[in-house]
């Protein structure tokens, strides 16, 4: 697939790229996009949730009743979990609930992505650029340039420019990235990829190993 090179004024280079067609024109494969996608919410969880077990919690071990006859579940102490105010039975502690997915997995899925957005047209390619001063109207009228105002947009950069970052950081529908950090989940939560030359080499080198 062939696709103009825009500047950032919106207007066509005269150069055209062609978007590798083993990565943006493979069969999306829906289930490693699934779990690409559960791998990097599951990462995002804190995992800090906690409740006191009948042992954690303080208060007298005087045994309340008798162990039988009394015509209800027995009661140890005041901290049985039959009582208001007792511990919790296999409540919840602090866990990981990040998972190892394989490498090969994770390329196809990403692969699956970028190839959802280029069904999509969802793709727009432009010329590298820098910003001298963050600013973050420079970069709104970029987007409104290119005609991605008010999407979700995603800028994949070929490294780290921190003044497109910042100029980006305030915009709730914005967000900059760099080529070698793309995540499938990122991919499908935008509505347009904007891509610069430079960062569809990176990707294609990352990708085609």
């Amino acid at each position: 697939m062939d696709i103009n090179v825009l500047d950032i004024k919106g207007q066509e280079t005269g150069r055209k790229v062609t978007l590798n067609e083993n990565i943006f024109g493979i069969e999306p494969n829906n289930h490693v996009l699934y779990l690409a996608v559960k791998q990097y919410l599951a990462a995002q969880r804190q995992g800090t949730a906690k409740s006191k077990e009948r042992s954690e919690h303080a208060g007298s071990t005087r045994k309340l009743g008798r162990q039988k006859g009394g015509g209800g579940a027995r009661r140890g102490d005041i901290n049985s979990p039959v009582l208001v105010g007792g511990g919790r039975v296999f409540g919840p502690k602090p866990r990981d609930y990040s998972f190892k997915l394989n490498k090969k997995v994770k390329v196809l899925a990403r692969k699956s992505a970028l190839s959802y957005k280029a069904q999509e047209n969802a793709v727009v390619v432009v010329e590298d650029f820098k910003l001298d001063t963050p600013k973050t109207k420079d970069f709104v009228n970029i987007t409104k340039n290119l005609k991605v105002d008010g999407k979700k947009v995603l800028l994949v950069l070929p490294e780290a420019e921190k003044n497109v970052y910042l100029s980006a950081r305030n915009l709730k529908k914005s967000e900059v990235m760099i080529a070698a950090q793309l995540n499938s989940y990122k991919v499908l939560n935008a509505d347009v990829l904007v891509i610069t030359e430079n960062s569809l080499k990176v990707i294609d080198g990352i990708l085609t190993k």
